[in-house]
């Protein structure tokens, strides 16, 4: 793919949106029969796949928390996922992201309620276009709400970037490909209170502070669209 002369043109993105734009958003809760909690996430051309099981016995047992529950999380990339099919199994991407992803959901996750337990989320990349790890995070947190585990709030997830010296919320692919910085964040949007910063580049002081700014605005905005899908999945069973 060459890169095109410009990203932006006329203050608008080469997918037509704003620089303080989203992609188009679509969250789905409990969307598998079989798991204690589930999601599925499309945001842009991303579509990803969370699913929760436990809390359950942890085995082998050795690796048990005698005080609390532990907290496993598995981000996989399915070998269609992307144009150039993928080697399947985990690579050093993927168990990078895994960890990130487990260290933004466990400051709001209640592990102590569950001593000796586990809780494994698995998020699974069926369509990838940029985004994936803040798209896995935002359908993990929903399909831990899903499977009724108790939370202290719901983390929201979203990367910011630079393309053309301009600072963009939420890069598409081509953005993410030849843009200059790419920062994904987690948070607990109520809170303002970060649990995962990642930076790929670098911004100048102003840049970050705006980057900072924007990303709270995109988890905003995240953080509602994952409420409303909980509170209308639940509202329709409680009026059945």
């Amino acid at each position: 793919m060459e890169k095109p002369e410009k990203l932006i043109v006329d203050g608008k993105r080469l997918d037509g949106r704003a620089p303080d734009e989203l992609r188009q958003l679509k969250i789905e809760a409990g969307v598998l029969e079989r798991a204690d909690g589930s999601a599925y996430v499309e945001l842009g051309a991303n579509k990803v796949l969370a699913a929760v099981y436990g809390p359950r016995e942890m085995h082998p047992r050795h690796h048990q928390q005698p005080d609390m529950a532990v907290l496993r999380c598995r981000y996989n990339m399915a070998p269609f996922s992307v144009d150039e099919r993928k080697r399947p199994g985990p690579d050093r991407r993927s168990v990078e992201i895994s960890k990130v992803t487990r260290e933004a959901l466990e400051p709001v996750v209640f592990l102590e309620l569950y001593p000796r337990s586990v809780i494994d989320v698995f998020i699974e990349v069926l369509q990838a276009e940029a985004g994936t790890r803040t798209a896995g995070i935002n359908a993990a947190a929903v399909a831990l709400a899903d499977a009724g585990i108790p939370m202290r709030d719901m983390v929201s997830s979203v990367a910011v970037g630079k393309v053309d010296g301009t600072i963009v919320l939420d890069p598409a692919k081509d953005e993410d490909q030849w843009g200059t910085t790419d920062m994904p964040i987690a948070m607990i949007p109520r809170k303002k209170l970060i649990t995962l910063l990642q930076m790929d580049g670098h911004f100048t002081g102003e840049e970050f502070k705006q980057a900072l700014d924007l990303a709270f605005k995109g988890c905003e905005q995240i953080y509602e669209a994952q409420r409303r899908t909980l509170m209308e999945k639940y509202a329709i069973k409680q009026g059945e």
